[in-house]
């Protein structure tokens, strides 16, 4: 099916493992004291984040939840807060949900079995097998994105892999690819060698182990694998943030809403978002009695998600009165010094838009 250049399965991982014997990562926090729950929150931390941006959340998360047990009483605001720059918060509400999964349905323990394992939240084939593997030693393949790009080349594998036909071709390359021996230490050696030679640009093919049955070195087509998923226009979305300051109160606070558990910024704490300014306005008109036409405008913020681009207009609104009790009376809402930490998950957007606050105010107070 495949032309490859490797004589058997077992050239192919040795040659991995030799490598990663002498050259492979063995310092990074996960690595050590290695148990199923920390592979698991390892994966899903590193899952379309990179090594050194996950280093520091990893630490200070392991400090806050040290076990399975501790991530699963936690409140989620506590979790998110710990997420809180990560982004793809969806990852931090399904681990703190398969966490009480583990806890409640499999008495704390992580299922042992590949099957069962991906009963629990946000846990797909790759993840579970990568816990398996690196934490019990099982024979189990994996397919992250670094695997994907070295099996591409190797065997010069055409088509994006978000298409059935080509995913099949590459599981079946990983199943016969991945040894009955040593199958902790390869799967990680696989995935490093992804992650530091094989690397999307300026792959350091002089320095693989595999270079001389690479079809796609051999070829001088490194750059053709793996396919490129299909380019599509990202549509671009509009949107207010109402950042209102409380006037009667001697701290430096401003209005937080809470989202709604589910969709973008899933149960993180917002400032007052709406789509257009007329629904700002007639929020505004009926919770606080102040017209938009008093609101100071900010300089535009852009935000990217994975699917859409997001151009957020805020108004900064200074009330001399409290906002209506409708409004404060929901649980969900709350007024936030600014000058304290916040207890809770906030967008990216937010915590941009709270430093610039902080840094007006800080100004202010000099200029005084």
């Amino acid at each position: 099916m495949f032309k490859s250049t490797i004589k058997n399965n077992d050239s192919f991982s040795q040659k991995i493992l030799t490598w990663f014997d002498i050259h492979g990562r063995k310092g990074l926090p996960w690595q050590q004291d290695i148990s199923a729950y920390r592979v698991w929150v390892s994966e899903i931390m590193l899952q379309q984040t990179q090594v050194k941006t996950v280093i520091p959340y990893f630490e200070k998360f392991m400090q806050s939840f040290p076990t399975v047990q501790d991530l699963a009483k936690a409140e989620q605001d506590e979790v998110l807060k710990h997420w809180s720059g990560l982004g793809y918060y969806a990852r931090a509400r399904n681990m703190h949900a398969a966490a009480k999964m583990v806890c409640d349905e499999f008495k704390g323990k992580f299922p042992e079995d590949i099957e069962r394992i991906q009963t629990l939240k946000g846990i797909g084939r790759s993840t579970g097998a990568a816990i398996l593997s690196i934490a019990n030693n099982q024979a189990e393949p994996i397919l992250d994105g670094n695997v994907k790009r070295v099996l591409s080349r190797v065997f010069a594998v055409e088509g994006w892999s978000g298409k059935a036909d080509v995913l099949k071709k590459l599981w079946l390359l990983a199943e016969q690819t991945t040894p009955t021996k040593r199958n902790a230490d390869y799967t990680q050696a696989i995935m490093d060698l992804g992650a530091t030679l094989c690397t999307r640009s300026k792959p350091r093919c002089e320095d693989c182990p595999l270079s001389a049955d690479c079809i796609a070195n051999a070829d001088g087509t490194q750059d053709n694998f793996p396919t490129k998923k299909p380019k599509k226009i990202i549509p671009e979305r509009q949107a207010i943030m109402l950042i209102i300051k409380n006037d009667s109160s001697d701290t430096d606070e401003v209005l937080m809403i809470k989202r709604p558990p589910v969709g973008i910024w899933g149960g993180l704490w917002c400032f007052p978002q709406f789509d257009t300014e007329a629904d700002a306005s007639e929020w505004l008109n009926e919770s606080a009695d102040v017209a938009l036409a008093t609101a100071v405008k900010m300089p535009v913020l852009n935000h990217t998600f994975s699917h859409f681009k997001l151009h957020i207009q805020p108004l900064k609104i200074s009330l001399k009165h409290p906002i209506s009790n409708s409004v404060m009376e929901n649980h969900e809402t709350l007024w936030y010094n600014i000058k304290t930490e916040f207890d809770g998950g906030l967008a990216a957007p937010v915590t941009t838009l709270l430093n610039i606050l902080k840094r007006q105010g800080n100004d202010d107070g000099k200029n005084g």
